[in-house]
């Protein structure tokens, strides 16, 4: 079987396309042909001075990339990441619509924690290209039952993580050294991470945060970790996938705020680590990070709930140890071996097992 994946480059920081990575590479293994065809275009070196102007870089962007969707007509069938608003609308909303002309099957991979408003405001926008999919797959149960409450059938395949790319290690001692991976944006809550760490330096003094990621809030985060006045805040800026994996185990305490998500590879990638995990059980995180059995949950907006919940875990190592030992055996779920029969049934236009 010949399968085009249509998704995001590692170039475009993100879950996509560590997905689509991982995807790419199982298939592989598994003896498909199996090809990506970039959202985030090649471009002629001659032009690449006008990614600069933000505009003109879409549309030069989209030039390209409607180009390289012929390369659809030599799959069987066509694999489309998607997230939401204006990325849907510009990537997998073309890329369907070709594979739907060129009479291929067409599964859309979606992953994005703010389709309930997506779906419900985009009205026009969305609900049309939704129907060239012949299947919606998405990686939660969260996700599904959004779909299923606008009317599309869904079916789950959990995402992966490549546990061979992280060392697991019990954190003896524990001590108060936080991480947050998350990108730079208003819905991932870095700030509220920031002012939780604020809170618990008065508690533990040689506390450091390690923020790894960029985005649109970036200057505006700098600015407040300076407000607090506190030390101990590093910013990393973007940090490249084959560098993760030392970021997680320079850290103790994986500390999650977002107020918008679904199923974050962040947390997967802590779990395999060792890493104990407080956040917000925005999205599907409820149901991976169970609270008091793999990790703890706290209210989101609340960065004393979050402080608080980091000092329990420093004043109670073995709890804590006990929490990543529990999460290290459910992130087994989340592997390719569990999962390559379920998109060999989806591809085949199977039914779940």
């Amino acid at each position: 079987m010949r399968l085009a994946v249509v998704a995001p480059t590692l170039g475009i920081l993100g879950g996509q396309g560590v997905q689509a990575r991982a995807l790419l590479d199982g298939l592989r293994e598994d003896g498909y042909e199996a090809t990506l065809v970039p959202i985030d275009a090649q471009w002629p070196a001659c032009l690449r001075r006008l990614r600069r102007l933000r505009y003109v870089r879409t549309v030069v962007n989209q030039m390209f990339y409607a180009a390289s969707l012929r390369r659809l007509r030599r799959a069987d069938v066509v694999h489309v990441f998607s997230a939401s608003y204006w990325s849907f609308l510009l990537a997998p909303l073309p890329a369907m619509a070709a594979a739907r002309l060129f009479g291929k099957r067409v599964v859309l991979n979606y992953h994005s924690g703010e389709a309930p408003d997506h779906l419900a405001r985009w009205g026009v926008l969305v609900h049309p290209g939704l129907w060239l999919a012949h299947e919606i797959v998405v990686p939660s149960e969260y996700l599904r039952l959004v779909f299923v409450s606008h009317g599309y059938p869904a079916r789950v395949v959990r995402n992966t993580v490549d546990l061979s790319r992280f060392q697991y290690r019990e954190r003896d001692p524990l001590r108060p050294r936080l991480l947050s991976t998350r990108n730079l944006e208003p819905h991932y809550r870095v700030d509220d991470t920031l002012e939780a760490f604020a809170l618990l330096k008065a508690r533990y003094p040689d506390a450091t945060l390690v923020v790894a990621g960029y985005g649109s809030e970036e200057t505006r985060l700098a600015r407040l970790a300076r407000s607090l006045g506190v030390d101990g805040v590093r910013f990393l800026g973007r940090v490249e996938r084959q560098e993760m994996p030392r970021v997680y185990a320079d850290a103790d305490v994986f500390v999650n705020a977002s107020t918008v998500d679904n199923q974050p590879l962040s947390v997967l990638e802590a779990f395999a680590s060792g890493l104990p995990v407080v956040s917000t059980p925005t999205g599907d995180i409820g149901a991976m990070v169970r609270d008091g059995e793999t990790g703890l949950l706290v209210p989101a907006r609340d960065p004393a709930a979050i402080a608080k919940a980091v000092t329990v875990l420093l004043e109670d190592p073995d709890h804590a140890r006990g929490l990543a030992r529990h999460a290290r055996l459910d992130v087994d779920d989340y592997t390719w071996p569990r999962v390559r029969e379920q998109w060999a049934r989806v591809y085949g236009g199977q039914p779940p097992v």
